[in-house]
This record gives structure tokens, C-alpha cells and sequence, in this order.
């Protein structure tokens, strides 16, 4: 940015009579004047003392200068000549770059009431306006005002440095104390460091803005110093102590927390600091400028980078310092202790802290008031480079207010979730400690209640926490030792079932008590406050978590509001871009059901609402195909998602879906089977439920039908077998795989039958059906075989869950666990089992809490643990049964009438949403909406290799009735970050840039 500008000594302006022309080099201008021949003899010019001087007493518009250097030649600050220079000695503005060594010349600028109106010929000469450079560097590489010295002048300003002479020593010494630290605090002022008469010559406007320049260098000392004994004292102090205030790798950690970059912005300032003495010391008591220092700095970006990330984690920092203060009583001997040190002088940590906090501000304040003392007669630096530094300076500090505001947000929002109380026995995971989770708003609301009797009104006093994820409401209580606890009147609300009810109810009016007067009536007066409602609720349970809490004025119930709405909108956004499941239509407006108004109905083709479906895939190369059964029948179809197809013009969706056929007259199935492959055996045969019998049928032929050909019709009707005897009535079947074996697990009641016949079915492999003849007819199964003996479980069971070597059956009382191998003789175990109810409360009080409640399965958690599932909650056991995690539970957000477990993931279903939950710490991270909703297909053993299939209503409502749209659950994969060799930048490859 800064370039060497090259000229010629014809290019300098004309200078005024009496004037030396300055020596001019070729790498950048330099300008100093000599001085007149009376003064050259001189050798200290504060060696000589005159009388004191006539009125009027001239004034002093200039300052002393030395030699400054910028741009690309700019010399270390360390390495500046150190020159002791004479008072008063004024020099001009300009650059002085590389200037060599010579006696430097008095000077003093008339003021217009002693010299009149001057003209540029006789008194001084002044750069025109447009004579200026282009760049920043033209503060020190433009050209000089030349002033035309008079007699007059020069022989006044001679005489009042005489008058100063015996005062160079002493200026010196305090000046050194200064700097060194040593100077009292009472003397710690530029006009104490400077002799009467060079206030006095100076004038007012010129005295103010040396004692500002002062501060600025006083300022950054004792910053310095604060910085530098919050690493000797403080840092140095954790490391050291002995015994450990806290141990690695917490130690590291914390002090990385609470005082982060602090050594970069000390180093920085250290430089800084240097500087400034060294222009101090060259330059005092008449300081030219600052300001090309604070602009060297300030233009490296690393500064104010460091500055930024420093300020930004500000409140994050007080947030831990506070918080190991409260809960480390080693941690707060040692701060006590060190507060003793003279250079802490009882000072605690957090002023510290917030020195870099408040330092560009207090910076930005002493600069602004430099730059308005400064004379703007003549052109000095300052009116161009000071603008500059102040314009930095403010961008800084103006781009770290959003991450303060972030900052502060988040440790209002760790205040709010350390200080939160559950209801006990309930396991709530929010996942509060995210880096991404932030308070969206926060405030005071009111809850109406009534009392015991129910004749008067309760109010409650609630505090309302609005997280981008979640919905608290609570009631705070004070502790004596100051903390403050609040305690969950509900359940937190996900953002994904909270739903808006009304904002513009009108106002209604609530009794408070008044304090005026203190008389023995006054408790018992009381005045109408307005208060204004709005009403919030629980998608998934509108009747009972309905909420209408009040605000004290309009104003404060539009932002709540707005609140909402934003919260709810970011919410649903992050939802959709990472969603774990992505659900896939595989058909929508095939299958329909009728409309709910006769009136309107016409004849069309009605297949009834789907009841059942089973993909499977057949052929080769393997094709995909699904099976669905409904009221009239069963259909099979290709099984293509709208992702695979390519639409051969614009069409809807439901246009271009395959379309099924009806190849099974089996009306009403309830559920359907696929056994196709497992391992090297191959059986491909379906299995069918309905009305109380229990068929299959070959895949083959069911590919075959869709050809539609009378041959293949005939194929179908002739591979159709009967799984268990016609004698035989079905309640419920269910498809499993344990060890390595492919089951039918099949449930049957007799009448008057008091428990139900489970047995077990194994499957034949197709290669085994080849050697042995088949019997005609479908009466005896050849397809299936029993496996081991059956046995009865109780007649309340209803549904099947399958693990790796066992499976369970579902009851009312609770989980049957038996060995599938050997149901006769095998061990059975109740799930849950509650050991020791009388002693463990949590047990007890688990034991109640499922009272009523339909079990629907359970699947493994990890290595040690199970997740039961009921349908309003779930909970943990271990390997024997027994609940764990201190008995807890968790409470889903809606009643599941089905479940599906995928990669670590539990699919709740239910008719209006799918909650999705992270099957470990049962955390909910998504949440699917749709209507009569359904679980379809799950797979045998739940393999994340196997579809999970539900239906729902579809998008079509019209004559030919309601559809029903079949969908797949499909697992998404993460999006990785992108390599060097695959990302934007290798699309230009080929074009070799």
C-alpha cells in the first residue's frame, strides 16, 4: 500500500525568501529546515536564559517534530535515533523521511490579530488543496507547509528557549520515572512533566490536546501492565499451584475457556507500547503524532481478528470463571489470594477479563478527541490518518456486537438449563448443550388456575423459556443462598408439535393487591390490571397440553409472537435439511377409499383401505415388487419411489406412479410375509393372514400373474398351500429370523380355549421342495415345518418381537421371552422383572407408571441394555429384565400404535406423526407429520438393510374418493465436507487453472 514516490528538487514549491531549500533523496521526500545563522552557534539552546519576554505574548500554533518514518521504509521503533530535542520547537507538517542529522530551526506561526491578513508571498506559503496524494500514505509522504520565518519571530522564539533552559534535566528524569512506573500517580500528568512556560506559549487548545496524547500512552501502560499480570499472577498461578486447582486435561481446558487469546493481544500491545515510549522519548514534551503508530497496528488483520474472537467469547469466559468460582472452593482460596498481589491491588478476575473488552472503545474516545484539538489551519497528518485508524477501530468493535449478543444469549441460555429441575422418574433428553442450541426469548407470564374450593382464581407466576428446539415453561424458586431453581410445570413442548392458537384475544383483567397508605384495610384493597392472553398447544395432544398464559401489555405478546414464528420457522428448516429419514412415495391415487359422504360418491373402483404390504424383489437382475393387501384384495406392483423416476414430460406425481393388479381374492388380509433368501437359501414364498387362515403362495408365480397371461393364473392358483390346518384359527403371525433360521411364529386359539398355541414354523429352502414329490391340493404345508414343540401363552397376547436368539411375545402383563427353538421346554421371562420393589422407590414407582399401558416390543439398545416399548413410554433394562438408569422413563410425545428400529433409530408411529429417537439416549431428532398414519413393513429382524414401509393418506380427494399413499422411510447419509480432489475448485481442472 505504501510506495516509494520518487521526485525531483524542481518539483518542490517555491519556497518563501529567507527559506533553505531541503536536501531532497531519491526514496521519499524529506524536508527540514536550518536555522537562521544567529542561532547555529548554539549547542543547547536550554543552556541560555534571556528576560522575560514583552506582551504580547506570541503564540505557539506548531509542535517540536523529529525525524518519522513510514511506508515501506518505516525503521523498527526500537532502533529510532533517541534525541533529546529542544522546547519550543516547532517543525513543519509533511514527510521527514530519512532525514540526516542538522540543527533544526525555531519557529512560530503569527496568529491574524498580530500579523493581519497575510499574504502568500510575504509570510507563508500553503500547499493548495489539490496538490494532495491518492493513497493513505499521503499523511506522511505529502509535501510540506514552508512558513516564511520574519526576524521577529525567530528572535522571539530564540528568547523564550533561553527562558527553559535549566529545566532539561529534570523534564528527562520524570520522564524516565514515567515510563518505568515509578512516577507517582499525582504526578502522573503531562502538564506536571512540562514547565509553566511552555503551557503558557503553547495556548489552550494545544496544552488539551498534548495531555490527550499523554493519557493515550499512560492508558496503554498500564493495559500492559494489567495484561501482563493476568498471565505472571493468574495463568502462571493455575499452572503452578500446588496442590492442582484443577487437574489436566481440565486445566488446559479451562484456562484455554476463560482467557483464550489473551497472550496474542499482549504481545501485540507490548509492541505497541514500545513504540509509543520510543516516540515519546524522542519527541517529548511536544509530541507531533501518535497516530502512525496506532495505524500500523491497526492495519494488520491479525490484530483485529485476535481482537474479535477475544471479545466475542467474553461472556462465555465470565460464564466459567463464574461457574468453577461457585462450585471449586480451591478455586476461590486461590483468587482471594491473588487479589492480595499489589499489582491486582484486590481487583477481581472479571475486571481483567473485560479490559480487552473495553479497551477499543476507551481508544476510539481518545483518539476522536486528538483529532478534534488538532489545528486544522495547516494540514496536519492527523486530519487524514487519525479518520483512518478511528474508521478501523469502530468496523472492529462494530463487527463484534452480534457475537457478544451471541455470547451473552448463550450463557443466559446455560443459566437457564443448569438451573432447571425435572419431574423425577422422567428421563428428558433436549440435547441442551449443543453448539447449536440458543434462547430464542425469554420472560414472565401468567397461568390462570383455580383454588381447592374452585370458587376464587389462582394466578401463577411462570417464567416462559422459548429454545430453538423446545418450549419451557416453569416456576422459579429462590434459595436462601441466592441461587434460583425453576421447576418444569410440564413437559418441554418440541418445536415440532408446538402449534399457535390465538394472539389477538382481547384484554382481560386480573385483581392485584396495592401497598399505598400501609393502614389495616390496605390488604384487602385491590385494582383491575389488564392482561393480555395468548394461547399455545401440543399437536399431538390438543385437549389436555393446551396453554393460555398472559403478559402485561400487547406490546409483549407480539413479541412472543414473533418469537414463535421465527423459532418455529428456523426449526422446521434445520428439520428438512437434516433429516434422518427421507420419506419416498411409492404409490399415491391407486388405491382409494370411500369418501365419507355417500351423497357424493360415484361408481368408480374402490380397492379399500390398505391394510398390509410386504416388498420383495424376484428375478434377475433382482427387481423390486410390493404386495398390498386391502378390502378387496391382493395387489402386487412394481416397488419404484418417485426418486427413480424420471417424469417423460409435467405430469403430477400420482400420474406417473406404476399402476398395481389385483392377482389374490383374499379380502381383508391383516398381514403379509416375504420369505425370500437368507444366506445361501432361497424360498420365495408368500404368506398370507386373513380371516383366521394362514396361506402362501409362490413369488414366482405372482411376478408371472402380472404378465396376465390365463397360464399364469393357473400357475398362482395351483402353488397356493394352507401354512397350518383349516382347523387351525389364526390370531396373529409374525415373519422373524433367529439364529440363522427364517420362522414363521404363529399364534391359534381353539374354542373355550383359556391361553393361545404358539408354534413355530420353519422354512423349507426351495432346493429341499425339489426332492420330494408334492401332494396335491392345499391341505398340508410343504413349504413350512414345525420347529420344535409348541407351547401356550397367555390369551391376551397380540404381537410378536423378534432378537437374535429369542423372540418376545407381547402381553398385557408385560413380555413373554422365549427360545423359539424349544417353546415347550424353554425358560420363560417376564420383561420387565421388578426386583425389590419394597426398597427402590424408582422401581416402584416405574412399576405404576405402566399400569394399563400396551407393551409393543422391545430392541436392543447396546451392549448391556434393552429399550422396552410401550405404547406411551419406554424404558431400560438389562439383560435379566430388570429396569436400569435408575428406573427412568421416557415419555413419548404421542401414543404409538406400532415402532421400527433402524441404525440406532426407534421410528414411533402413530396416525398423525412418526417421532424418530436416537435409540441411546432416546433423543428425538426428527419428526414426520401425515394422516392415519400406519406402520406397513419393518422387516423380519429390523435389519437397516430392510425398507420400512407406512401408509398414509394420500394427496388425492375427489370422486373416485380417498387415496391412499404407500411411502418408504429411506436413511439418509451424511454430507461430508469436500476434498481438494472433488471439490468446486476440480471442475477446473480440465481448463488447467
Amino acid at each position: 500500500m505504501y510506495g516509494n514516490r520518487r521526485t525531483s528538487a524542481s518539483a518542490l514549491p517555491n519556497l518563501p525568501p529567507g527559506a533553505q531549500r531541503p536536501a531532497v533523496y531519491s526514496d521519499a521526500y524529506s524536508v527540514e529546515v536550518t536555522p537562521p545563522p544567529y542561532e547555529q552557534h548554539l549547542q543547547n539552546p536550554w543552556d541560555l536564559s534571556t528576560p522575560p519576554l514583552p506582551p504580547p505574548r506570541p503564540r505557539v500554533r506548531s509542535m517540536n517534530e523529529s525525524r518519522i518514518h513510514h511506508g515501506q521504509n518505516q525503521i523498527p521503533y526500537d532502533n529510532m535515533r533517541q534525541q533529546r530535542m529542544p522546547f519550543p520547537e516547532p517543525v513543519f507538517y509533511g514527510q521527514q523521511n530519512n532525514v540526516p542529522t542538522s540543527p533544526q530551526r525555531l519557529v512560530h506561526h503569527h496568529s491574524r490579530s498580530e500579523l493581519g491578513v497575510l499574504s502568500p508571498s510575504s509570510t507563508s506559503y500553503r500547499r493548495p488543496h489539490n496538490d494532495s496524494v491518492s493513497s493513505f500514505a499521503s499523511s506522511y509522504n505529502a509535501h510540506s507547509d514552508y512558513l516564511a520565518i520574519s526576524e521577529e519571530v525567530g528572535t522571539l522564539q530564540g528568547e523564550l528557549r533561553k527562558s527553559l533552559a535549566d529545566l532539561s534535566l529534570t523534564s528527562d528524569e520524570a520522564l524516565h520515572r514515567f515510563q518505568s512506573g515509578k512516577l507517582p500517580e499525582n504526578e502522573q500528568e503531562w502538564h506536571r512533566l512540562v514547565p509553566p512556560e511552555a503551557r503558557d506559549a503553547l495556548g489552550k487548545q494545544e496544552v488539551q490536546r498534548q495531555s490527550v496524547i499523554f493519557e493515550v500512552i499512560k492508558s496503554e501502560r498500564e493495559y500492559v501492565a494489567d495484561l501482563e499480570a493476568v498471565q505472571d499472577i493468574f495463568i502462571k498461578g493455575f499452572r503452578e499451584a500446588n496442590p492442582p486447582i484443577l487437574r489436566e486435561p481440565r486445566l488446559s481446558a479451562f484456562i484455554n475457556e476463560v482467557f483464550g487469546n489473551l497472550a496474542e493481544i499482549v504481545t501485540y500491545h507490548q509492541r505497541l507500547l514500545a513504540a509509543l515510549f520510543a516516540r515519546q522519548r524522542e519527541q517529548h514534551p511536544l509530541i507531533q503524532s501518535v497516530a502512525d503508530i496506532f495505524l500500523d497496528t491497526t492495519l494488520k488483520s491479525d490484530f483485529r481478528s485476535t481482537y474479535e474472537v477475544y471479545i466475542k467469547r467474553y461472556p462465555l469466559a465470565e460464564s466459567y470463571h463464574r461457574k468453577q468460582l461457585k462450585s471449586n472452593h480451591a478455586y476461590e482460596i486461590f483468587i482471594q489470594s491473588a487479589s492480595e498481589d499489589h499489582r491486582i491491588r484486590k481487583r477481581d478476575l472479571i475486571t481483567f477479563l473485560s479490559r480487552p473488552v473495553t479497551k477499543l472503545p476507551r481508544l476510539i474516545l481518545l483518539l476522536s478527541e486528538i483529532l478534534r484539538l488538532t489545528e486544522t489551519e495547516y494540514d496536519h497528518p492527523d486530519l487524514e490518518t487519525l479518520p483512518i485508524v478511528l474508521s478501523i477501530l469502530k468496523d472492529c468493535v462494530k463487527s463484534t456486537q452480534p457475537g457478544i449478543e451471541a455470547a451473552e444469549s448463550k450463557v443466559k441460555f446455560w443459566a437457564l438449563c443448569e438451573s432447571l429441575v425435572f419431574q423425577k422418574g422422567e428421563i428428558i433428553d433436549m440435547d441442551l448443550y449443543d453448539d447449536s442450541r440458543s434462547l430464542a426469548y425469554t420472560g414472565s407470564v401468567l397461568r390462570r388456575g383455580r383454588t381447592e374450593t374452585g370458587f376464587s382464581e389462582k394466578w401463577a407466576d411462570l417464567v416462559a423459556a422459548l429454545l430453538d428446539n423446545y418450549f419451557i415453561l416453569a416456576r422459579e424458586e429462590k434459595h436462601p443462598n441466592g441461587s434460583v431453581k425453576r421447576v418444569l410445570m410440564s413437559r418441554p413442548m418440541p418445536l415440532s408439535f408446538l402449534r399457535l392458537g390465538s394472539f389477538t384475544a382481547p384484554p382481560e383483567t386480573r385483581k392485584e393487591k396495592t401497598d399505598e397508605g400501609g393502614g389495616l384495610l390496605d390488604s384487602f384493597r385491590s385494582q383491575s390490571v389488564p392482561i393480555y392472553p395468548f394461547t399455545i398447544f401440543h399437536a399431538g395432544n390438543k385437549a389436555t397440553r393446551r396453554y393460555t398464559l398472559y403478559v402485561s401489555s400487547d406490546a409483549q405478546r407480539k413479541k412472543w409472537y414473533n418469537a414463535f414464528v421465527d423459532a418455529i420457522g428456523v426449526h422446521k428448516v434445520r428439520q428438512e435439511a437434516n433429516m434422518w429419514f427421507n420419506p419416498q412415495t411409492l404409490t399415491d391415487g391407486f388405491f382409494r377409499s370411500p369418501q365419507r359422504d355417500p351423497s357424493k360418491q360415484v361408481t368408480v373402483t374402490i380397492t379399500g383401505r390398505i391394510s398390509c404390504a410386504v416388498p420383495f424383489a424376484y428375478g434377475s437382475p433382482n427387481r423390486r415388487y410390493l404386495t398390498v393387501g386391502c378390502g378387496t384384495g391382493i395387489y402386487v406392483g412394481p416397488a419404484t419411489s418417485e426418486s427413480e423416476l424420471i417424469p417423460p414430460h409435467p405430469r403430477s406425481l400420482t400420474d406417473r406412479l406404476p399402476e398395481f393388479q389385483r392377482v389374490l381374492n383374499y379380502r381383508n388380509a391383516t398381514a403379509l410375509a416375504a420369505v425370500t433368501t437368507l444366506g445361501d437359501k432361497e424360498f420365495n414364498r408368500l404368506v398370507i393372514h386373513a380371516e383366521s387362515s394362514l396361506v402362501s403362495c409362490s413369488l414366482g408365480s405372482l411376478v408371472g400373474r402380472l404378465a396376465g397371461s390365463e397360464a399364469d393364473k393357473r400357475s398362482l392358483e395351483t402353488s397356493v398351500e394352507r401354512v397350518v390346518g383349516s382347523d387351525t384359527n389364526v390370531t396373529f403371525f409374525k415373519h422373524v429370523h433367529v439364529a440363522g433360521q427364517s420362522m414363521l411364529v404363529v399364534s391359534s386359539k381353539r374354542k373355550m380355549a383359556t391361553s393361545l398355541n404358539l408354534q413355530v414354523l420353519e422354512a423349507v429352502p426351495s432346493s429341499e421342495l425339489l426332492l420330494s414329490p408334492r401332494r396335491p391340493g392345499p391341505t398340508a404345508a410343504q413349504t413350512f415345518k414345525p420347529y420344535g414343540q409348541p407351547g401356550y401363552i397367555p390369551k391376551d397376547a397380540h404381537d410378536v418381537a423378534g432378537l437374535s436368539k429369542t423372540i418376545g411375545v407381547c402381553t398385557n402383563t408385560g413380555i413373554v421371552t422365549l427360545d423359539p427353538t424349544n417353546i415347550s421346554d424353554s425358560p420363560v421371562t417376564i420383561v420387565p422383572e421388578f426386583r425389590d420393589v419394597g426398597s427402590h422407590p424408582p422401581m416402584a414407582a416405574l412399576k405404576d407408571r405402566i399400569e394399563g399401558l400396551k407393551p409393543l416390543g422391545y430392541v436392543t439398545a447396546n451392549a448391556n441394555e434393552l429399550l422396552v416399548i410401550y405404547d406411551e413410554i419406554g424404558f431400560y433394562i438389562n439383560k435379566r429384565g430388570v429396569p436400569v438408569r435408575h428406573s427412568g422413563y421416557i415419555k413419548w410425545e404421542v401414543k404409538a400404535t406400532s415402532y421400527a428400529y433402524r441404525n440406532g433409530h426407534l421410528m414411533l408411529i402413530s396416525p398423525l406423526f412418526i417421532e424418530v429417537r436416537n435409540i441411546t439416549t432416546s433423543r428425538i431428532v426428527q419428526v414426520i407429520e401425515g394422516q392415519d398414519m400406519r406402520l406397513l413393513y419393518s422387516g423380519p429382524y429390523m435389519s437397516k438393510d430392510d425398507p420400512v414401509l407406512v401408509a398414509m393418506r394420500g394427496g388425492k380427494d375427489d370422486k373416485g374418493g380417498v387415496s391412499e399413499k404407500i411411502v418408504e422411510l429411506t436413511e439418509t447419509q451424511e454430507i461430508g465436507l469436500m476434498s481438494p480432489t472433488n471439490g468446486p475448485s476440480a471442475i477446473w481442472d480440465e481448463w488447467d487453472m
